[in-house]
């Protein structure tokens, strides 16, 4: 088994065995998050209801009749499922490759638990290989930059992205981040910075990666 879809798929049905039934989860946003939410919707008992992390994710549970509640509405989640675009030894992440990263660290942050599936390629020794996503106000986008090269990256901005927020994404390429810790509490620091796409603060529990010889469970 390594087809790239048949790891996602192997994942996300693996993920509903960490899901409780009668509560409220949370839900990121990707390609392979939406293989966890259509295994989901065949989960007898089901849950309640889920906080959602995007307005596509949203789009996806209604579809399938799973309710949607509001981040404000809810004191605590039960869980919260979600992919990555990088994953470390530690659990530490970097996400944001859909543009979401904003608010799949607000419920994230809701969260008793947070579970990553993802595919054995999003594994690495040391977060950086993909580009680091910064979520930032239009008008310091250029200081936002400046910054970001100061640190030794290479900042791009995405090209026609604007977020659910109504933010724009720089891509900061080139970096080796050996303290995931600090180098978010640092560019969550600069004004204008919305979000970092560096979840070590809201790293992840376990993660549940699919490779060519199944499934692994690893837990942090």
């Amino acid at each position: 088994m390594n087809h790239p879809e048949e790891l996602k798929q192997l994942v996300a049905r693996a993920a509903l065995a960490y899901v409780p039934a009668g509560v409220v989860i949370g839900v990121g946003t990707g390609s392979t998050v939406n293989c966890f939410i259509d295994a989901l919707a065949t989960l007898q008992p089901g849950i309640v209801a889920a906080v959602s992390s995007s307005e596509a994710t949203t789009a996806r549970l209604q579809a399938h009749g799973i309710a949607v509640r509001d981040a404000n509405t809810v004191e605590r989640l039960a869980v919260y499922i979600d992919g990555a675009d990088e994953i470390d030894p530690q659990g530490c992440m970097i996400k944001g490759g859909g543009a979401a990263l904003t608010r799949e660290k607000i419920v994230a942050d809701l969260a008793d638990s947070f579970i990553c599936i993802a595919d054995v390629s999003k594994r690495v020794a040391k977060l950086g290989r993909f580009p680091l996503p910064v979520e930032v106000i239009p008008m310091a986008q250029a200081q936002i930059a400046r910054h970001l090269r100061a640190l030794g990256g290479h900042p791009v901005v995405r090209a026609a992205t604007v977020t659910d927020n109504g933010g724009c994404i720089i891509d900061v390429h080139g970096l080796t981040i050996s303290d995931p810790v600090g180098l978010e509490a640092e560019i969550n620091q600069w004004p204008g910075v919305v979000a970092v796409g560096l979840f070590a603060r809201q790293r992840a529990h376990l993660c549940l990666l699919g490779t060519e010889d199944g499934l692994q469970t690893l837990r942090f």
